[in-house]
């Protein structure tokens, strides 16, 4: 397999700043239009985003029409989480927050319209699901997880699915237990 050329970023991890953020479009993409940035908690402000983003795109956009924006939101995705990861060096660096986009897209796309508090559930079993990665999150996020292989290189290419992966199965375990709640 062939080495992956060496980027023109620090070959350590580091933390993004507002010049990385503009210096690919991938970047842009990946860290969430900077809602990826803060160094405190950036899957929480990059869910937070994700909402605002989704009110904003139920606005002006059918229902149908934000499903086509999410399923071409995960390959996209898949793309520029792939790349920022490689030009940062770190797998899954927590400053890339569109695997939280998407998936709490998805998750707001079947739960609305509901109500504030039907959100704000949604919200917090969504985030809490990503984070705590109880079952099969733990499971997915260490699935497709890129790891050096003997040569000393690695494998980036898979490196977007799985950033993407755990919280896809993050979603999909948030509506379970919101479908369940609502079957209750």
């Amino acid at each position: 397999m062939q080495a992956d050329p060496a980027p023109p970023f620090p070959a350590v991890p580091f933390r993004p700043t507002l010049r990385f953020l503009f210096a690919h479009p991938a970047h842009l993409i990946a860290l969430g239009f900077g809602s990826g940035l803060p160094r405190r908690a950036p899957g929480t402000v990059g869910t937070l985003w994700a909402w605002v983003a989704f009110l904003v795109m139920e606005r002006w956009l059918s229902s149908a029409t934000i499903g086509w924006v999410i399923l071409a939101s995960l390959p996209i995705g898949w793309w520029a989480c792939t790349v920022t990861a490689r030009h940062m060096r770190v797998a899954d660096p927590g400053a890339i927050v569109w695997d939280e986009v998407v998936a709490f897209w998805i998750v707001l796309w079947l739960v609305l319209p509901g109500g504030l508090l039907a959100q704000l559930v949604a919200f917090g079993l969504f985030r809490f699901f990503d984070a705590a990665k109880p079952g099969p999150v733990g499971w997915a996020d260490r699935l497709f997880k890129p790891r050096e292989e003997p040569d000393g290189t690695v494998r980036w290419r898979a490196a977007g699915f799985g950033i993407l992966f755990d919280d896809l199965v993050a979603a999909f375990c948030t509506l379970l237990v919101i479908a369940a709640w609502r079957a209750w």
